[in-house]
């Protein structure tokens, strides 16, 4: 289960369904992402083709990434089985 997001506009789209913070031309990939995200008990869980599931290193390291289009991705990281600080950037 998702409990907690990072990016605002994409904790408003999951919620409500608003655009309003994200790029509407990623809406149909976001909304299958978490909604995959949410039922989620691990990263593994996120590795579907053509996703691109890897974990990052850096200021993110312990974090994970997917792909939702170009250089955007959906990174969170997991405490026990819940997904948090959920984001949506683009980090290249």
């Amino acid at each position: 289960m998702i409990k907690s997001f990072r990016h605002a506009g994409v904790e408003r789209f999951f919620k409500t369904g608003s655009k309003a913070g994200i790029l509407p031309a990623h809406a149909e990939r976001l909304a299958n992402r978490l909604q995959v995200l949410d039922f989620a008990k691990s990263p593994a869980d996120m590795d579907m083709p053509g996703w691109t599931l890897h974990k990052l290193k850096g200021n993110l390291k312990g974090h994970w990434a997917v792909k939702v289009s170009g250089n955007w991705r959906l990174t969170f990281t997991f405490e026990k089985q819940d997904a948090i600080h959920v984001d949506y950037l683009d980090y290249h």
